[in-house]
């Protein structure tokens, strides 16, 4: 099997390079081996736009300012304390 075939075959290495992509640089040999890869790869196309979705809610998520003015409602912390004083009282 020559360089090229096992390049384009190979959607293991590619899901590697796609997340080693989103978290840092790859070099230029795997950015060529990606191109060619995702070329003729349907399945690792929708990996990859996946994958690059998630992340970026991932991110999002992490980067949002937190709100302190967040709190449980007094009925929810009312019924909450009674179900965990029913399990108690077993």
């Amino acid at each position: 099997m020559d360089e090229l075939t096992k390049i384009a075959y190979n959607c293991k290495k590619a899901t590697y390079l796609i997340e080693k992509q989103d978290i840092g640089e790859i070099t230029l040999r795997e950015k060529l081996e990606l191109k060619i890869h995702l070329a003729g790869c349907h399945v690792c196309r929708v990996f990859q736009q996946q994958s690059t979705a998630i992340n970026r809610m991932i991110k999002n998520m992490f980067h949002q300012p937190i709100d302190e003015n967040i709190k449980l409602d007094d009925k929810f912390k009312n019924e909450l304390q009674h179900l965990i004083d029913e399990q108690l009282e077993k």
